[in-house]
């Protein structure tokens, strides 16, 4: 009798270990339930349309070009955004609410090719893949130059999670061509583009000239190759430290190189890269994370058009 209460009491604790192993909070927002929706009228010398832009954060409608910040504390921003160059507004969005099977509403992005005729006559045509991450835009976008710089990538955050869990679709169009579209030309490329997901800790630091610089703490990145249905409570797990000898390891999971930096503003305002200088200890505890999906990997103005990458209920799970 002692012994099975015995063995009871162990059952009873380790159950309750394995479910304090296995927390999972959701990111604020992340279920996808609420969205703004921006109608932003553009430019007559570009047709003039009313173009809706979404965003993640408390339900509502604004009626205006205007910069949008995040609101309602949403840590959310998406590669939508208005534009005003030299006094012509235009509008860009790749990412849009859209339905799950499953219940409640969802996160999708797409690789498209916006399509601007000016005066009816000159077409520019830029590639732009739908992709959400932790952060903010900064609004309004002036020119097309260096993307990074306007994007304030990564939110302060000192835990340490075990793995990212989210539900996912993607779909890869049949014949998939990778092209680069910068506006002016546009021209094939070889090779496959990929969505992806990832989440990246970094211990930042800044020095006395306002220069920003990380290293990496923890890393989970996957990119996806093929088409597939809905895949439910799918885990990327965060590996600590220096990770380039783990037999999970991929090329694109490294160091972050110097020419794709992102950015964050300094303690003086200034927006800066952070530049990633090396694998921190094991052991560290992070300052932000980053957490992004998008329907493409590659760089600014390159991707298949046509991708798509659904996403739902992202959480860590500790």
């Amino acid at each position: 009798m002692i012994a099975r209460r015995v063995f009871l009491m162990l059952s009873v604790m380790l159950s309750a270990h394995c479910l304090k192993a296995q927390t999972a909070q959701l990111v604020k927002y992340a279920d996808f339930e609420n969205w703004v929706t921006r109608n932003i009228k553009e430019s007559k010398v570009i047709g003039g349309n009313t173009r809706q832009v979404y965003e993640i954060a408390p339900e509502t409608v604004i009626d205006k070009a205007e910069p949008y910040r995040n609101m309602g504390g949403s840590p959310w921003a998406t590669s939508n955004v208005y534009a005003d160059v030299m006094g012509v507004v235009k509008a860009s969005n790749t990412v849009y609410p859209d339905v799950n099977p499953s219940g409640g509403r969802c996160c999708k992005m797409m690789t498209e090719i916006e399509t601007v005729k000016v005066l009816g006559l000159l077409n520019l045509k830029v590639l732009v893949s739908g992709s959400i991450y932790l952060g903010y835009n900064l609004e309004p976008i002036r020119n097309t130059s260096n993307p990074y710089s306007k994007m304030e990538m990564g939110i302060p955050f000192s835990r340490r999670p075990k793995s990212l869990r989210f539900d996912y679709r993607v779909l890869i169009p049949d014949g998939a061509q990778r092209i680069r579209a910068t506006g002016t030309s546009t021209k094939n490329l070889s090779g496959q583009d990929f969505a992806e997901v990832y989440i990246l800790l970094q211990r930042r630091w800044e020095d006395a000239d306002g220069n920003i610089y990380a290293k990496r703490v923890g890393t989970g990145r996957e990119r996806y190759r093929k088409s597939t249905p809905w895949v439910h409570g799918h885990e990327i797990d965060v590996l600590y430290g220096n990770i380039s000898g783990h037999p999970q390891y991929q090329d694109y999971m490294g160091l972050i190189p110097e020419d794709r930096c992102y950015y964050a503003k300094n303690s003086k305002g200034k927006m800066v890269p952070v530049k990633e200088v090396g694998w921190d200890e094991a052991s560290a505890i992070p300052t932000h994370m980053l957490v992004m999906a998008s329907s493409g990997c590659g760089v600014a103005y390159e991707g298949t058009p046509g991708m798509t990458l659904w996403i739902d209920n992202i959480s860590l799970v500790y």
